[in-house]
């Protein structure tokens, strides 16, 4: 690619760091950007960005030719709508590293599945004996392998909506959705917006290039082949990870993978063998008879219910709440199983879901907190019955992210040995 004269990096999280990062061992006179008034900046300045915290003054802009924008921060966020009223490319940090890294991608996105599903496929491309790389969403920055990897290297890329708002001309040579459901409306607000945002995985496609899409989606931009996938599906070997969803996810990365050529014992193997992601039904441990499940990810409605779906049949201590992403709960509520013993409510989507929960005729517990919850949920606990965090919310209200929110709840389990 062609390098940019000056470039700032709006947002020094993982991603921007890593940007940043990338740029000046490029040679690229580069500026960082924060609005948090403090960060560990020390990485940055050892490699000679300059870097700005706790602004957004417009003057950062000067003398810059390209902007690098982290996907935390929305588009409309000030240096952003500056850069493109100057006419300064906009690009996301993943549309940075496809360029610097010209090795071949696999992209997979979704509603809900994606880290299981990328690490699943690199799990894949082990067994089979084929060098790759996970990054992306699942905490790998892409821009963190320039210079790191071998160039026959295969990437998979798991993609959120706000990684692909400013992917230009990024173009995986197969491309994976998993999913399509209402999700991150406080970003978006509209499920249109978001979709779009999502649908931007396909759009450099061509058809030396797959599109791998669930079974009867609509029309996908692009030109790739088609391949659809089902939870039904026939597989080389039974996954090991529960739950109708993770068959599912199981389906959608086999087609990926034999869409890249890897033969059917590779990918029967990692079936077999893949234990699952932390944060996503992840059994803690089990006391006096009683299972505790770990599925701090379901950050939206849809995956607690397919959370919830995969314990089909067996009693169920719920513990529901975080912060509010513009969803409905009455769905939710009304689909919940009879098995379903106990509710304990946390965080600020409370009140919204005990109105929901209200009118679907459920009972409920109001515990505000996930080490009352914890600990009203195994009190109440009989042998046999199954402790799920499933919250359907996300967890900014009271943890930094859904992995602080996990390991919380791992504590708390662990405090009741």
């Amino acid at each position: 690619m062609r390098l940019p004269r000056r470039a700032l990096v709006v947002g020094l999280a993982r991603s921007g760091e890593a940007a940043a990062l990338a740029l000046a061992r490029r040679g690229v006179p580069t500026v960082g950007a924060d609005r948090a008034p403090e960060l560990d900046t020390g990485r940055l300045a050892d490699a000679g960005v300059e870097v700005h915290l706790g602004t957004e003054e417009e003057r950062l802009l000067d003398g810059v030719d390209l902007l690098i924008k982290s996907p935390g921060v929305p588009g409309e966020a000030p240096l952003p709508a500056a850069a493109r009223e100057r006419g300064i490319p906009v690009w996301g940090e993943v549309e940075l590293g496809y360029r610097l890294l010209r090795n071949p991608f696999v992209g997979v996105t979704g509603t809900n599945g994606k880290t299981t599903t990328s690490e699943l496929l690199g799990a894949i491309f082990r067994a089979a004996g084929r060098p790759v790389a996970v990054a992306g969403n699942v905490g790998r920055p892409l821009t963190g392998f320039d210079g790191a990897l071998d160039p026959d290297a295969w990437i998979v890329c798991e993609l959120s909506s706000f990684q692909l708002e400013d992917v230009h001309r990024f173009r995986p040579r197969v491309a994976v959705l998993l999913n399509l459901e209402p999700d991150h409306l406080d970003r978006h607000d509209t499920f249109d917006a978001y979709r779009d945002a999502k649908l931007r995985i396909f759009h450099n496609q061509t058809e030396a290039d797959t599109a791998v899409v669930p079974n009867g989606f609509g029309n996908v931009p692009g030109g790739a082949t088609r391949v659809e996938f089902a939870a039904g599906d026939e597989l080389p070997a039974e996954p090991l990870i529960p739950g109708e969803h993770n068959r599912e996810n199981a389906a959608a990365a086999t087609a990926a993978a034999r869409a890249v050529g890897i033969e059917d014992g590779a990918i029967a193997e990692a079936l077999r063998t893949f234990p699952g992601v932390e944060h996503r039904l992840e059994l803690i441990g089990e006391i006096d008879g009683v299972r505790f499940v770990n599925d701090s990810k379901a950050t939206n409605t849809a995956a607690a219910r397919r959370g919830i779906a995969a314990f089909a049949g067996q009693p169920l201590r719920l513990i529901l709440g975080g912060s509010l992403k513009g969803e409905s709960f009455d769905e939710l509520a009304e689909e919940l199983p009879p098995t379903v013993r106990s509710i304990d409510l946390i965080g600020a989507a409370a009140d919204q879901l005990a109105a929901a929960l209200g009118r679907a005729g459920r009972r409920y517990r109001r515990s505000g907190d996930l080490a009352t919850a914890v600990g009203a949920a195994a009190g109440a606990a009989e042998p046999g019955d199954v402790v799920l965090l499933s919250p359907a919310c996300a967890s900014y209200d009271q943890f930094r992210n859904f992995e602080e929110r996990g390991q919380a709840f791992r504590r708390l389990v662990e405090d009741l040995w």
